[in-house]
């Protein structure tokens, strides 16, 4: 049984990471960490990019291996054994790239956090794990934002 953990370096990626290692008898677990490239972010918000080329591609890279690396030591201290980390690129939407890498893994399970946004939030910030839940051909489980 593989298990896929979304993470973003959220409290609530954190959370779902956490809720996984308490709950489930875990086999390999896989934390993802999904980036997006400078091109697919200037092509979804053309004038936030203004100005910001050159290095920053290679810069947002290193940050998500180096989260995705964060989620798995988490991940491990937390009480998983058998964790491995993945930094993917984002080619068209976060949520379609989680399912397309569990796809690719065969994973048992997706687990993801939520951010609990709502109503006009949730429409005008879309809701990854939302689309994950809707779309993933295989089991979900989404932890819900920890209670501050």
């Amino acid at each position: 049984m593989t298990i896929l953990i979304a993470y973003d370096g959220s409290a609530d990626s954190r959370a779902a990471i956490e809720f996984a290692a308490k709950h489930l008898a875990a086999g390999p677990t896989v934390i993802l960490t999904v980036w997006e490239p400078l091109l697919v972010q200037l092509r979804k918000y053309p004038l936030a990019g203004a100005g910001v080329l050159g290095d920053a591609a290679d810069d947002w890279q290193a940050e998500a291996e180096q989260n995705a690396k964060e989620g798995a030591e988490l991940a491990t201290a937390s009480g998983l054994s058998d964790v491995s980390y993945r930094a993917v690129a984002d080619n068209e939407s976060i949520w379609k790239t989680i399912v397309d890498v569990a796809d690719e893994l065969d994973a048992s399970l997706i687990v993801t956090g939520s951010r609990g946004l709502a109503g006009v939030r949730s429409v005008l910030l879309g809701s990854v794990s939302n689309h994950v839940l809707h779309h993933a051909h295989r089991p979900t489980l989404i932890v819900p934002p920890v209670k501050a």
